[in-house]
């Protein structure tokens, strides 16, 4: 565990375990590295060192009032990158960290990497525009700020217990540990953060970034996500990442990183041994 200061003086908290190519994993909103313990937990135990983060003003992380955008995380990372001299890294994002890695690649390039992996994430844009016509409107992120605002403890065990892992479903097995887990890590994020984070993963276009994906390209989704509707994501991204491989998780939820980590883990291990 560490932390490095970025350019514009906030603290990012990272941890650092095992040894081997390094593999890069950017996590989700409201989350922060925590999220990714089992998939870090399984490469590292596999060979790899495994990194993982907390965005600005999640986790452990300082609690910026400014910068709470995709281009001031992807510049988080590629200052967390360029101090531990990560090179030939394997860069894979879940929903917002989707995003951030692909901001990176966008801003940053691939010079340090080997291979890319978007995990139920948010790319190409959530947003209904005109020329996004099968995006979510935005009164569903208006809906989200407004929970923020009112009771953003509710917010989060409502998203937790219902949509995110697909607890909503008839016959799920709803675990308490998961809906305990994503509400700490949401109320370690700060709260202005948090709430403009929601206009970042969902109105940042990244259309013009995804075509710069040119390295090994896993887009992995599940077709029951109520949070990240497959069609607007993976299956859009996929078109713009032509050489990418893209793996469908029939009845899985958004957050499959906890509810098929069995599966994920050994999908993520594949990609990063071929």
């Amino acid at each position: 565990m560490g932390t490095i200061t970025t350019s514009d003086g906030v603290s990012i908290y990272y941890k650092d375990w095992g040894t081997g190519q390094p593999v890069v994993l950017s996590h989700g909103w409201p989350l922060c590295a925590d999220s990714w313990e089992a998939q870090a937990f399984h490469l590292a135990s596999n060979g790899f060192r495994v990194i993982t983060h907390d965005r600005r003003g999640h986790g452990r992380s300082s609690q910026p009032w400014d910068g709470n955008d995709m281009d001031h995380y992807a510049d988080d990372l590629a200052q967390l990158v360029e101090t531990l001299d990560l090179r030939d890294m394997i860069l894979m994002g879940f929903s917002t960290g989707g995003g951030e890695i692909t901001r990176y690649v966008g801003r940053h390039g691939t010079g340090r990497v080997a291979k890319l992996g978007l995990i139920a994430a948010v790319p190409p844009l959530m947003l209904k525009t005109a020329e996004n016509p099968g995006g979510l409107p935005i009164e569903v992120f208006d809906g989200i700020r407004e929970g923020s605002i009112a009771d953003r403890s509710k917010l989060y065990r409502d998203l937790a217990s219902g949509p995110f892992f697909g607890f909503n479903r008839p016959g799920a097995a709803v675990s308490q540990g998961m809906i305990d887990a994503f509400w700490l890590q949401g109320m370690m994020a700060g709260h202005k953060n948090a709430y403009d984070s929601i206009a970042a993963f969902s109105a940042t276009d990244f259309t013009a970034d995804l075509p710069k994906f040119d390295r090994p390209t896993l887009i992995l989704h599940g077709d029951d996500d109520q949070i990240v509707p497959i069609d607007a994501s993976a299956r859009a991204s996929a078109k713009l990442v032509p050489h990418a491989k893209l793996v469908v998780y029939e009845g899985a939820p958004h957050g499959l990183t906890d509810t098929h980590k069995d599966r994920l883990n050994a999908d993520l291990l594949a990609f990063a041994r071929s």
